[in-house]
């Protein structure tokens, strides 16, 4: 038995997570959030790759998701909803609550961080190369 398997619901959610569209990536600063159910995605892996459709059911225990329009048919003709692994989704557009919004602050502030961290770096290396290349033409 594996840890991700033996974790407890309440933490197996936040490991269903899938990631953003370019756009939402964009716009958000993050590449990925935890699917709940009334999220649009489109697929990106499987034998329904390029279908869009509402999440209708989010089942943790098995880390598994029910898209709206994801079907196959029985041998009676009847439509059975296929159950899809957040890998293989993209999420198009998701609905801002109370707590996802707290969610996008804090990863845009640590995107936002990260990305002024890197920038320093980068004119703190400049700034070195400068001193050398100047001391290469002194000497």
């Amino acid at each position: 038995m594996n840890k991700k398997n033996s974790r407890p619901l309440h933490k197996r959610g936040r490991s269903i997570s899938s990631r953003l569209s370019s756009e939402l990536r964009d716009d958000y600063g993050f590449r990925s959030l935890p699917v709940r159910e009334g999220d649009k995605v489109r697929l990106i892996g499987g034998d329904f790759k390029g279908v869009e459709g509402e999440v209708s059911e989010v089942d943790t225990k098995s880390q598994r998701m029910v898209v709206e329009g994801v079907e196959t048919a029985k041998a009676d003709g009847t439509e059975v909803p296929i159950s899809v692994h957040p890998s293989n989704v993209e999420i198009t557009d998701f609905e801002e609550d109370d707590m996802r919004e707290k969610i996008i602050e804090r990863r845009s502030e640590g995107g936002q961080k990260r990305r002024k961290e890197a920038s320093e770096e980068a004119e703190r290396s400049e700034v070195v190369e400068d001193a050398q290349k100047e001391k290469e033409v002194d000497s």
